[in-house]
């Protein structure tokens, strides 16, 4: 008699079957060594090794992931499949919403951690609480994991805000060993004369050219209504241009460029006044990382990853399922 080796095309006699098991089974159960076992059973520690192989390949040893609790594998690959991402981590927190920006801010520092290899340069939003929330978390690379740290959108406004727009590029770029470009511009102008004036100077082409060659870029996804960070600096837009928006069925924004409900840029006179990497140029960026949450955000975010603005997303679990349950009930046929 003999057993047929799954997917190895052979059958496995008894006796071998028997001395497969047991090998497998000093290996994995008994933790003994491979160098001991192939001692104890008179056997070279190659057969040894070649007896585990064969273990795995009929079945006899079979590995099984055991997901950790609060890891949401599932949930990150059911985002992924449905909205086309490079890849979602999802949050184990929930509570307001300062508690689910601490708790994205500390997936965002270990996702970080673990993904800068070196020579990437890198595109941020300087107006985002999550993003510094990143970095009061992010540990000092102790390898360079990055070349140059380039801020997105012009980084002048109020004061006592605006060194926090600075703290969060300065202070990423130290923590990777990188060297940080800034915009010396506000954000957001009062006319599209005077943000031409300012992007025809020589520093702006400069950083220009860097937007041109970034490999990744760390956003915030914000709402029509401005957060306190953004309000206070100066940066945000006017009710009236706020009115506009909402006119246009505006949902939310990336690097002040905003879109609707599908994703879809909104055509306004505010894209001609905002300091900052254009849409297309944007878009152009391979890995687009974006840190968002709470009930506030969910149809920004879900408008945001829908458009392809971002095509990472690092989120809380409520805002993942709300993520799914809203495109499956906008695809469920409506009743009769």
């Amino acid at each position: 008699m003999a057993v047929h080796a799954a997917g190895a095309g052979r059958s496995v006699p008894d006796g071998r079957v028997r001395l497969i098991t047991k090998v497998a089974h000093m290996y994995h159960e008994q933790g003994i060594r491979q160098a001991d076992i192939a001692d104890a059973l008179h056997i070279s520690q190659t057969k040894v090794s070649r007896l585990l192989k064969r273990a795995g390949e009929i079945g006899i040893v079979r590995t099984v992931v055991v997901v950790s609790q609060g890891v949401h594998l599932a949930l990150e690959q059911s985002l992924e499949s449905r909205y086309g991402l490079r890849e979602a981590v999802v949050v184990d927190v929930d509570g307001d919403e300062s508690e689910i920006i601490a708790g994205i801010g500390s997936a965002g520092a270990a996702y970080l951690e673990a993904t800068l290899t070196g020579g990437e340069r890198i595109g941020i939003s300087p107006w985002s609480q999550t993003l510094l929330s990143v970095v009061d978390r992010l540990h000092p690379l102790r390898v360079a994991g990055a070349e140059r740290v380039v801020q997105l959108v012009g980084g002048v406004g109020e004061r006592a805000v605006q060194a926090k727009a600075n703290r969060l590029l300065s202070h990423l770029a130290e923590l990777v060993g990188a060297e940080p470009i800034y915009v010396q511009a506000p954000g957001l102008v009062g006319t599209a004369e005077i943000r031409r004036s300012l992007v025809t100077d020589a520093a702006m082409q400069s950083v220009a050219e860097e937007w041109q060659n970034l490999t990744m870029a760390l956003v915030g996804i914000g709402s029509v209504q401005p957060s306190p960070l953004l309000r206070d600096s100066g940066n945000a837009i006017a009710p009236a241009d706020q009115d506009q928006l909402l006119a246009a069925h505006a949902v939310g924004d990336v690097c002040q460029r905003f879109f609707d409900a599908t994703g879809q840029l909104i055509r306004s006179d505010l894209n001609s006044r905002v300091v900052g990497i254009d849409p297309e140029t944007f878009r152009t960026i391979p890995r687009r990382i974006a840190l968002a949450g709470g009930r506030r955000k969910h149809a920004a975010i879900r408008a945001a990853i829908s458009g392809g603005w971002v095509n990472v997303i690092i989120t809380d679990v409520a805002t993942a399922h709300a993520l799914l349950d809203e495109d499956q009930r906008a695809e469920r046929p409506m009743a009769l």
